[in-house]
């Protein structure tokens, strides 16, 4: 294989039509251009140059039959690394985001909409899962940055922020009216019938975690697979749900939820910030990042 600097000589040879001024456009001397050309023409095995009084000519054999092909390679190459060199210093590409629905309905959607739009030659690719799923993608490189509901204990990822406090709180719709105001010990729980998260979520491990380390270990009536249908069945009255208020803001503000009085309250939990290892931060994901 010819070492592409022989190509970028000849090319500009051939525009300039002089060795003198190639080697003044390449910042080398001209022996170092006649020695390039000639290097050149030795490994392709025929002449790219008749040496005129006018200067240098592109041979009709040689010269001319590469002169396209290296003028469109030298171009592709050009336009390859202006996209990594505007990847660094501009916002472009697209950002591959890991999370959960959740976290992208209560903690993304606006920071994505108003990013899209400062920066609309900007691309999302959104991957929703749990966070296990998130994890996973992490690890293989699938995604650019993971949003990651904590505490999380695997060795293989780097948490490199907190973007939001979860304050998990146990609610309840009319039908426990009776319970507010009302203060409760966290095993006075075991009374009614819980609402959970599925055992396979960092969420309800949290919550497992926590409460039989005092001794207390709550059995759900229901376990479901999203804080949004888990509000559902609180509001129906199916029972006592434990969730984040800060996912449950609008349901407690218009009263179709009230938050129970229990002790002792549970750990604040948060989403962290977690992006591959080894792995250069475009400067697109920079700019959204520095948005939380």
């Amino acid at each position: 294989m010819v070492n592409l600097e022989l190509y970028r000589v000849f090319y500009t040879v051939a525009k300039c039509g002089s060795l003198t001024k190639a080697a003044e456009l390449l910042y080398i001397s001209q022996p170092a251009v006649s020695q390039s050309v000639k290097q050149l023409e030795t490994q392709l095995g025929t002449s790219l140059f008749n040496r005129t009084h006018r200067g240098m000519e592109l041979t009709s054999q040689g010269g001319e039959q590469i002169f396209k092909s290296v003028e469109k390679a030298l171009f592709l190459l050009e336009n390859a690394e202006n996209r990594i060199a505007e990847l660094k210093t501009s916002p472009t590409g697209t950002i591959r985001i890991g999370a959960s629905d959740t976290i992208f309905s209560y903690i993304l959607a606006d920071r994505i909409i108003e990013f899209n739009r400062t920066y609309p030659a900007v691309k999302f690719d959104l991957l929703m899962g749990t966070s296990v799923d998130t994890i996973e993608q992490i690890k293989t490189n699938k995604v650019d940055v993971g949003f990651l509901n904590l505490p999380i204990a695997d060795p293989d990822i780097v948490i490199t922020s907190s973007v939001q406090e979860l304050n998990d709180i146990f609610v309840a719709g009319e039908k426990f009216s009776f319970l507010k105001g009302r203060e409760m010990r966290l095993e006075e729980l075991q009374e009614y019938p819980l609402l959970m998260l599925e055992q396979n979520t960092i969420a309800r491990r949290a919550l497992d975690g926590f409460t039989k380390g005092l001794g207390v270990e709550l059995q759900p009536a229901f376990e479901v697979g999203s804080w949004d249908f888990m509000k559902k069945l609180a509001k129906s009255g199916m029972g006592i749900a434990c969730l984040p208020r800060e996912y449950a803001q609008h349901a407690l503000g218009d009263g179709s939820l009230f938050e129970l009085d229990v002790a002792p309250r549970l750990p604040v939990r948060s989403v962290g910030v977690s992006v591959p290892k080894n792995v250069p931060e475009t400067f697109a994901l920079k700019k959204f990042l520095a948005m939380f």
